[in-house]
Order: C-alpha cells, then sequence, then structure tokens
C-alpha cells in the first residue's frame, strides 16, 4: 500500500503516487489499443493497492474521460469519500469539440455543472485551471473558483502550468493547494523558479509526464514509430534525431535500475519522489501492469550519489530537443 502526501497547506492529503487517467481516453497509442474494460480494471487495481488521488479532466476526449471514471467508481463500489478525484476546466467547446481557452466565471461555473455531472459525484476534490487564459484576469477566475469552495461544490484548488506571477496572484485571491505541470528526469524547466515560489506559498506540485511521455521507460528508440493520431508525432523532443541524442539518459536510468533490480520506469519515477514530499507525481497508464510496476517505485530509494547522476544527466542543456511545438508552448504560461 502506498504512504501519503499533503498537497498544499489547506489539509488536502493524497497517495503518494496518482494515476493519471488521459492516456485511457486520448492521446496516446492507437485508439484500438484503448479498452474501458481494461481501464476500469487498471482503475480498481490502484484502488485496491491505496493509489486514490484520480487525475482527469474536461478536455479528455473531450469529456468521456470523466465519464469513464464515474463508471469505474460505480462498478468498483467504492466509497466516494475513499478517493481524492481531481479534474479540469478551462476550455471552451462548439458541438463537443475544443473551440479556445475560456476561464471566464461564467464558464468557469458551467464548467464545474458538467463536471460532477459526468462524475456522478457531489463534488470535486481538487479543481484545477486547466490552462492560463491570458484574456481573463487571474483575479476573477480564482473568484469564481473560491465560490464553488464555499458552496461545497469543490474541496481545494489547483493551476495547471501556471508561471510564478500567475501563481502569486491566484493564491492572493484564495489559498491554491497544487500545481499540475511537467516535470521529470528530463523535463525540468520548474526548478529555477517555480518550484521554489511553491515552497514559499506552500503549494504542492503534482508533476505530469513524470515517465517523459515513456521515453524515460527505456521501451522507446530512436527507430521506434508511433500510430498517426499519438500526439508525440507533434514534440520535436521525439524527433528520431533527438530520441538518439537523449538515449544517454536513459542508459544512465537502466543501469541504475540494474544495480537496483528495478525497472527504468521505477527509477525515473522514484527521482521525481526523491525531489521532496511536497511532490505527487500522477504517471498515467491503461494497463494494470504498468500501474503495478509504477506504484512499485515507491518501494525504492535511491542514494544521494546516484541522485546526483541524474540530475547531471538530466540538467538543462544536456537533452536534445524542445518540450513543445510553437502552438502548444503558447499555451503554457512561462
Amino acid at each position: 500500500m502506498l504512504t501519503t502526501r499533503k498537497l498544499g497547506a489547506q489539509g488536502l492529503t493524497v497517495s503518494s503516487i496518482g494515476l493519471g487517467l488521459m492516456g485511457m481516453s486520448q492521446s496516446y497509442g492507437a485508439p484500438e489499443e484503448r479498452d474501458d474494460r481494461e481501464s476500469i480494471a487498471t482503475i480498481r487495481r490502484a484502488i485496491e493497492l491505496g493509489c486514490t488521488f484520480l487525475d482527469t479532466a474536461e478536455i479528455y476526449g473531450p469529456f468521456v474521460n470523466e465519464e469513464l471514471l464515474a463508471r469505474a467508481i460505480k462498478e468498483i463500489g467504492v466509497a466516494r469519500e475513499s478517493l481524492i478525484i481531481a479534474t479540469k476546466f478551462g476550455f471552451r467547446f462548439d458541438n463537443g469539440q475544443i473551440a479556445g481557452i475560456d476561464s471566464s466565471p461564467e464558464n468557469v461555473r458551467k464548467a464545474v455543472e458538467g463536471s460532477l455531472r459526468r462524475l456522478n459525484t457531489d463534488y470535486i476534490d481538487l479543481y484545477y485551471q486547466h490552462r492560463v487564459d491570458k484574456t481573463v484576469p487571474i483575479e476573477d477566475t480564482v473568484g469564481a473558483m473560491a465560490d464553488l469552495v464555499r458552496e461545497g461544490k469543490v474541496r481545494y484548488l489547483g493551476l495547471s502550468e501556471a508561471g510564478v506571477q500567475t501563481i502569486r496572484r491566484a493564491h492572493a485571491v484564495h489559498p491554491i493547494s497544487a500545481l499540475q505541470s511537467e516535470y521529470s528526469l528530463w523535463e525540468r524547466n520548474l526548478e529555477p523558479e517555480i518550484i521554489p515560489a511553491l515552497r514559499e506559498l506552500g503549494i504542492g506540485l503534482v508533476p505530469f509526464s513524470p515517465l517523459g511521455k515513456g521515453f524515460l521507460t527505456g521501451k522507446i528508440s530512436e527507430s521506434t514509430t508511433f500510430d498517426s493520431t499519438d500526439f508525440r508525432n507533434t514534440i520535436p523532443r521525439f524527433s528520431s534525431e533527438n530520441r538518439k541524442a537523449n538515449q544517454a539518459l536513459v542508459e544512465l536510468v537502466k543501469a541504475i535500475a540494474e544495480r537496483k533490480k528495478a525497472t527504468p520506469a521505477q527509477i525515473a519515477l522514484a527521482w521525481v519522489l526523491q525531489k521532496g514530499d511536497d511532490i505527487v507525481p500522477i504517471p498515467g497508464t491503461k494497463r494494470r501492469k504498468y500501474l503495478e510496476e509504477n506504484l512499485g517505485a515507491a518501494n525504492i530509494s535511491l542514494t544521494q550519489d546516484e541522485m546526483t547522476a541524474l540530475d547531471a544527466a538530466g540538467a538543462p542543456g544536456k537533452i536534445a530537443g524542445v518540450r513543445y511545438g510553437p502552438v502548444q508552448q503558447a499555451t503554457i504560461d512561462r
């Protein structure tokens, strides 16, 4: 069973590793590889192993990922209060398709009602703004989110991919419990300014893609091909040339894994976990096999020398290729 960690200073306690559900509905692999029965079985197994921090969003699908989680909870028969459900808002939709970013107070209220309905629940434990809306003052957005807390529809507030100034302004309106952002051995953009600011303010960090979108598992090489619908095809860091250049990091992870009788994925997650007890990674998977492997990272302890070597190998300047292309990067508040 997993231990627990605290996110923020407001009382939110979650399992030390969470489960990202996005890949159960989109983005990774071919559509025919997705299997709702196996996804539900994976959620069931996660709960059995104490992984009760479950992360979804209205945009995943869109909408169907939240519905999948609700179906799983109903089939499993687990008590709602034993789970921590996190979801996100912040987009405008037209006929079920994403039509832009929208964090207006009006859309905050509309979005939460939709998520509550799809999740078949009376409250959301952790409600994130998915992307910063540069057309709406963050004070207005968080003010509307705070109203949801007062109404009992939301317990704790979060931001996703927000920059330092946005975080500070938001936190001044209502306490923010967590920032969700990409953080891993090969993506360290949070270290210079954002992580210090989070710790100053008492805000937890929830890293998504802690396995580098699969690259840090050691199962992807320069010759790996992805399905045409797989979003990694759009990421510069996943070009064949950049994957080849970044294999040196994976080889180090593999070497440490071999010494520890662990897997590369477990080493990559153990590194994230040892970066602070205010950090709770949410590796995503749609298979029980990989879920169990990921949760095993909680039992691995890296030495200071191993941490130092991994820090150096994945440091900025050592990794080839940028994190996102221009369109995706434009949505990040950095």
